[in-house]
């Protein structure tokens, strides 16, 4: 579970589809290739988590778990908000979220900037100023990994929360 219950929803986007092999809701996910106009049912319009943040575009937070299941075998869980690997994924573009999709070696501090950091993780280090600012944090880690981030336009990369 990388998402708590405490969140706030702004604005979503429901436009990507997300062709990880798995990956756990809570974290920042970013454009791995785009379509062309809306693109809301082209298959070019991927979003994924990076592995090298360097120069990546981040679209927002995933708000769903993505799984590899054999279809033939069992149904996807639409209780646990699972989505199928290559289908479409719901992104929070303006909000916070509790998440423990913090770097795990990571301690960040209330009002820290937040960045893209690898493999779908916030991180509080901009190595090189090549990692976007996605955020910032509006707690420190609590005892179980946990940590308040906010997302989206409303913050300011300049100034302080």
């Amino acid at each position: 579970m990388a998402l708590r219950p405490d969140r706030n929803f702004g604005q979503w986007d429901i436009s990507y589809f997300c062709n990880d092999t798995t990956a756990d809701r809570g974290g920042p996910i970013c454009l791995s290739t785009a379509g062309s106009g809306d693109a809301m049912d082209q298959a070019e319009a991927v979003a994924s988590y990076v592995a090298t943040p360097s120069g990546a575009f981040a679209l927002g937070v995933l708000m769903q778990d993505v799984v590899n299941l054999d279809l033939t075998r069992q149904h996807i869980n639409q209780h646990k908000d699972e989505v199928q690997t290559g289908g479409k994924v719901a992104i929070l573009v303006d909000g916070y979220v509790d998440t423990n999709r913090i770097y795990p070696s990571e301690t960040p501090t209330a009002g820290a900037a937040a960045y893209v950091g690898p493999s779908g993780y916030f991180s509080t280090n901009n190595v090189g100023n090549q990692q976007p600012q996605v955020g910032r944090f509006l707690s420190t880690k609590d005892e179980d990994g946990y940590c308040k981030v906010l997302f989206g336009p409303r913050v300011s990369v300049n100034a302080s929360v």
